[in-house]
């Protein structure tokens, strides 16, 4: 759908024959003709793999850390600098074969079968070990941690979370296509949390998986296999085994190689959410296997937010006549008859509905602000403290200005400055002990992760 559209802009514009490559999840990289577009080498994906996690990961960072920078601006040029640096790791990165600091005998031995396949092998393999391995990787993301340290945090500001579903391209990509609508709703006072790719990914791994677990007996060599025949059955078994176990595994790497970015960038961002939960909570009012959209995440992920105290609002943003979205709106509205204290509001993006767009968004971040600021008053009312002294205890501690202090998330607690009051009382009265984080050991997550 959209590639069509980029065609006739750029036919409209008169660049009418100008190449367009189709990065599709199914078909790889293809030009129109159909021809592959790319070379696609080791060197190649890795890099995007890489790039694809650092970018998802730094851009939920920044709504997570910008909304509570003391020093204003400080937090969009640090950012800006930190990305700045892992695109030239990523651009200027030494290939596995050229590296200097290759064992000697490692290089005889490669140069030795030069154009063999055991030459192929060795690259390809060293290569990945490389991209996610190697000092190159690891000291950038010293660096952009130790630039990110710089940036220091007011944990005290009551923003109600704003979480971010819907259509995937309105959800993920900030700009006049979704109002941006992320920019509006920090300027309105709120924390926006938005979905990472990977999400998407992992959730497109768990459909394979479990259509092909489906399917088991329609795809099966040995249809309906005789008692006296086992073997068949267990011929059968193994096949499905062997599919299902490779694409388990791939699940386990990428999500592995996810939180290794995550903790490498130093914590701030969230886990990945079990696509299995998400599923089983969406069941009731969403079928896992209605595969339009984003199929079941979008009902998955409200409940999911909503029920673990993890947003005071959803916020659902999908086009103009989005069918998919439209159809999870529908099953919504029994979601939200089973969830009371659940605010969730779709939006749908026109050309002329910005300002009605924005006024509907306003109302519904006003209740959020009631939420946040409730919980917030009843968490500084349990300490049984002033806000003045805590602000005091607070002042004579840079530590807790740290962008990488750990502050532990309360259950049922969903706001940073409730969880952060609650935490301060905790040392004020002895019951925790001020930490120092270093900022190349491995840190701790904000109040709201």
């Amino acid at each position: 759908m959209y590639e069509s559209e980029y065609r006739l802009a750029l036919q409209n514009a008169g660049f009418d024959g100008f190449r367009v490559l189709l990065f599709q999840q199914n078909d790889g990289i293809q030009a129109a003709s159909g021809e592959p577009g790319l070379k696609f080498t080791v060197d190649f994906g890795m890099g995007m793999f890489n790039a694809l996690n650092l970018g998802d990961i730094m851009n939920e960072m920044i709504y997570r850390v910008r909304p509570y920078e003391i020093n204003q601006g400080q937090t969009d040029n640090v950012f800006h600098e930190a990305v700045a640096r892992l695109c030239t790791l990523l651009r200027e990165r030494k290939p596995f074969e050229d590296h200097e600091d290759l064992p000697k005998w490692v290089s005889q031995k490669i140069a030795a079968h030069k154009g063999s396949g055991w030459e192929k092998t060795v690259n390809s393999l060293g290569k990945v070990w490389e991209h996610l391995y190697g000092s190159a990787y690891q000291d950038c993301l010293q660096e952009v941690r130790e630039l990110l340290a710089t940036i220091e945090v007011d944990r005290l500001r009551v923003k109600p979370v704003v979480k971010i579903i819907g259509e995937f391209w309105a959800q993920i990509t900030e700009g006049d296509g979704n109002f941006n609508m992320f920019a509006f709703l920090e300027r309105e006072g709120g924390q926006v949390q938005v979905e990472p790719i990977a999400t998407w990914v992992m959730y497109m791994m768990y459909q394979v998986k479990e259509r092909w677990r489906e399917r088991k007996s329609l795809d099966a060599a040995f249809k309906n296999p005789a008692w006296y025949e086992p073997h068949k059955a267990l011929l059968n078994e193994l096949n499905f085994r062997k599919k299902w176990v490779l694409m388990t595994v791939g699940e386990s790497i990428y999500a592995r190689q996810y939180h290794r970015a995550v903790e490498g960038l130093g914590g701030i961002a969230h886990h990945l959410v079990s696509q299995r939960e998400m599923a089983d909570l969406a069941h009731p009012f969403y079928n896992q296997f209605a595969r339009v959209g984003e199929g079941h995440l979008e009902v998955g992920k409200n409940i999911y937010y909503t029920k673990h105290r993890l947003c005071h609002m959803v916020l659902a943003l999908k086009p103009f006549g989005c069918m998919p979205s439209t159809q999870s709106d529908g099953a919504q509205s029994a979601v939200a008859n089973q969830f009371k204290e659940m605010i969730f509001l779709p939006i749908e993006t026109s050309g002329e509905g910005e300002i009605n767009a924005h006024s509907r968004v306003q109302m519904a971040l006003g209740e959020a602000k009631v939420k946040a600021r409730m919980e917030f008053e009843k968490a500084l009312e349990s300490t049984g403290r002033k806000l003045d002294d805590i602000k005091s205890y607070i002042a004579e501690r840079p530590r807790l200005r740290q962008l990488f202090y750990p502050v532990p998330q309360r259950e049922g607690v969903t706001g940073v400055a409730a969880n952060f009051v609650l935490h301060v009382n905790d040392l004020m009265n002895g019951r925790a002990r001020l930490r120092t984080v270093p900022v190349t050991a491995r840190p701790g997550m904000m109040a709201a992760a």
